[in-house]
């Protein structure tokens, strides 16, 4: 009787690999060891894992992508346009690499790479340091605002400090939230490079954050406070004669169509001069003195997102353009007319707000004087850039 054990084995036809030392890794090059990449410069002795995960992360036909733009548009154009803004970097004028024949490019020597690909975030932002930097101020928030819950702080408030953070706080929700979502997200798209997608996306994520730690914290007031209005903000922000400038000039802000006009329109003067002088010169100031220590806390989350990391970007990016060995004259000119309109729009925003100053029943500083330091700082900012300060600063 024939067991399994003693039947034959059957051995199945597999075919053996065979190396021929072209297979990916089989050749040996200078720097086949290296643990760092070489295919840009640095902007310091050491590349940074900033450089490394974010440097012609995006390709580009003038930084070596010799077969052209991947995708395009209806109109033919393909990639990110260099005419979406009219400020320029050197090598800006000088055509693209031509295609060659089938799927491949021609032989580039001289890459005509432009200035914008020298320009790097000194916040280092990309995907992990937003998480991070995003879910702790979400964290302390929370805290902040439990532990009030906890304490029974907002009992303190006296009535009208009520009306005016349901009125005023919620209204400047919709300046974070539309800027957020349709200045700051479309430049991104438009920017040439993915050094500036990533900062301006991280500036977008910002605005959009703060403006959703404003609605939540409203919900929670309406379950605090017997009688807060938690719709109140809407009819302040559709109609209250004190807002309707800051309102108008949020959505001209939104339909810029340059993208380089709208982080300079939006960071350079805007924010400096309405949005400071709301936060700082009236929240952050009147808070306290009507017993609420509450609101600056979430309210100075925004303010040290702009402060301390979303205005150092924009800095970074416009001197470079201001400073630039090709095109500087013809940057500063444009960013001149551009700081002389949008700071003569900002002031006429800022005056319209002048009547919440008076309404809190422990006053902040004088309106005139929360707008000369804003003044001051931005006349700061923007000849820190090699501009000259705008002659509308004076109204």
């Amino acid at each position: 009787m024939t067991t399994t054990q003693d039947a034959p084995k059957f051995e199945r036809s597999v075919p053996k690999p065979v190396f021929t030392d072209a297979e990916a890794g089989a050749r040996e090059f200078p720097d086949s060891n290296s643990r760092r990449y070489n295919y840009y410069t640095p902007q310091k002795r050491k590349q940074s894992h900033y450089e490394d995960v974010t440097v012609d992360v995006q390709p580009d036909p003038r930084h070596y992508l010799t077969q052209g733009w991947l995708y395009g548009f209806a109109d033919g154009r393909g990639g990110y346009p260099l005419d979406w803004t009219v400020l320029k970097a050197w090598g800006s004028d000088q055509p693209s690499p031509e295609r060659g024949p089938g799927s491949g490019g021609m032989i580039v020597k001289d890459w005509p790479a432009t200035g914008w690909h020298e320009f790097r975030d000194p916040n280092e932002e990309w995907e992990l340091t937003l998480y991070r930097y995003n879910s702790n101020v979400v964290r302390q928030v929370t805290q902040n605002v439990e532990a009030a819950k906890a304490s029974k702080a907002f009992e303190q408030w006296n009535a009208n400090w009520v009306r005016f953070v349901e009125q005023h706080i919620g209204a400047w929700m919709h300046v974070d939230h539309g800027l957020g979502l349709y200045l700051y997200a479309n430049a991104n798209r438009r920017a040439p490079t993915n050094m500036h997608n990533n900062a301006i996306s991280v500036n977008s994520m910002h605005r959009i954050r703060a403006a959703q730690d404003l609605a939540l914290y409203n919900l929670t007031l309406s379950e605090e406070i017997e009688g807060f209005d938690g719709s109140a903000h809407l009819e302040t922000w559709n109609n209250d004669p004190a807002w309707q400038g800051v309102r108008d000039l949020a959505e001209q802000l939104t339909a810029i169509d340059d993208w380089c006009e709208a982080i300079f329109a939006a960071n350079i003067v805007f924010e400096p001069l309405v949005g400071e002088l709301f936060r700082s010169q009236l929240v952050q100031q009147a808070a306290p003195r009507n017993g609420d220590f509450v609101t600056p806390t979430v309210i100075g989350a925004a303010e040290y997102d702009f402060a301390e990391r979303d205005l150092r970007y924009t800095t970074a990016m416009f001197e470079l353009l201001t400073n630039d060995r090709e095109f500087a004259g013809h940057n500063k000119a444009i960013m001149s007319d551009w700081a002389s309109t949008w700071t003569a729009k900002s002031l006429a925003a800022a005056r319209a707000l002048q009547p919440l100053w008076s309404q809190p029943d422990a006053k902040p500083p004088r309106f005139e004087d929360g707008l000369d330091r804003v003044k001051s700082r931005f006349s700061g900012i923007v000849v820190s850039l090699g501009l000259e300060e705008p002659k509308e600063l004076a109204q």
